[in-house]
């Protein structure tokens, strides 16, 4: 690689590290897909140290157990997750002029330990229980291992876009069809969407994914409030209320994006496709209730819902560009290397 030395670093488009940014923003699913099965199945307790598994990077049994492949496995794709954050922090480090996302990449590198500590305190504190709350200072941190992991989902997908040649070259394409209204409407989404994954952070390592077992209401005599009300019934029920507004304000979105004119159109289909994926969602967090929780189908809900929460975010990064450059008073890049509003309908 380069020196680092300033003289060397461009603001360009390196599509190397592009694909490199895109290959960590995917991974980081399968990661997540890893976690999301290893809590369904319950076994996140499956072994009793960290790092190593049972003092072994390679336990006996893991491979014919599943509760130990579950839990093994998203120990060793985290490992790998943070070796592709490090290269590309690095790699980012010694060729990018443009130092916010050279600060965004060591933010990235911060989180994945930051997470890898998180986890690790989730299995080693859980023998440590809170009796006011009736729950463990293990399972605590297991909630905020998974809202960190959607911010590390987001922030490997903003990394990914400003490396994009998208990103790099086409200046026009968020300027001249978006207002300030969509744009705080995008960033609202964004906060619903996060808001929500917390509480089902919370509804999950509660074990209060059947708190409520009917749906779409909330008693078997067809009322939408419960009858009786606790703690998991509560976290339950504000889970099913914010999935109401966030259907209503991600609808809002799309509308407000086809309205938009002179908006590229890949942003107006990048708006309804939130709204299928929101169907989607919809339609497998119903299928976990009547399930009875069906771990595949709760996975699955996991894995939309962080893709919602990514989708809605990159759109609102991307809507944000020309605000991001002017702010963080990126480099100038030359006129030649622009391009149209229309190109990224065909991008």
């Amino acid at each position: 690689m380069p020196s680092a030395s300033a003289s060397t670093r461009t603001s360009g488009y390196k599509p190397g590290l592009a694909w490199f940014a895109a290959l960590g923003s995917a991974w980081v699913f399968v990661l997540v897909t890893m976690g999301a099965f290893t809590t369904s199945i319950g076994a996140g307790m499956t072994f009793l140290d960290w790092p190593l598994s049972n003092g072994s990077l390679n336990p006996d049994g893991w491979l014919s157990n599943l509760a130990m492949f579950a839990e093994h496995s998203h120990r060793l794709s985290a490992g790998l997750m943070s070796a592709i954050t490090l290269i590309l922090a690095t790699w980012l480090w010694r060729t990018e002029q443009r130092r916010w996302l050279r600060i965004l990449a060591l933010v990235a590198v911060a989180l994945i330990f930051l997470q890898a500590l998180v986890g690790g305190l989730r299995v080693l504190l859980e023998k440590h229980q809170i009796a006011m709350i009736e729950t463990s200072v293990g399972r605590l941190f297991a909630m905020l291992h998974a809202c960190l992991a959607q911010i590390f989902v987001c922030n490997l997908a903003a990394i990914a876009a400003a490396c994009s040649r998208l990103w790099i070259e086409g200046r026009a394409q968020t300027t001249s069809g978006v207002s300030s209204r969509v744009q705080k409407l995008s960033r609202f989404c964004c906060f619903l969407l996060f808001g929500q994954l917390a509480i089902a952070a919370v509804m999950r390592h509660s074990f209060a994914g059947l708190a409520i077992p009917t749906f779409p209401h909330s008693t078997a005599g067809g009322g939408w409030f419960p009858d009786i009300w606790n703690f998991r019934v509560a976290i339950h029920f504000a889970h099913r209320t914010v999935a109401l507004l966030i259907t209503v304000a991600l609808i809002w979105l799309a509308v407000a994006l086809a309205r938009s004119p002179g908006l590229a159109r890949g942003f107006k289909v990048a708006g309804f496709g939130l709204v299928g994926l929101l169907g989607l969602q919809i339609y497998l967090g119903a299928s976990v209730v009547w399930s009875g929780r069906d771990p595949y189908l709760t996975t699955a809900h996991v894995i939309v819902g962080a893709l919602t929460l990514s989708s809605t975010f990159l759109l609102t990064w991307m809507l944000h560009r020309a605000v991001i450059e002017a702010t963080l008073k990126e480099p100038a890049i030359p006129a030649s290397s622009q391009t149209t509003t229309a190109e990224f309908s065909h991008a």
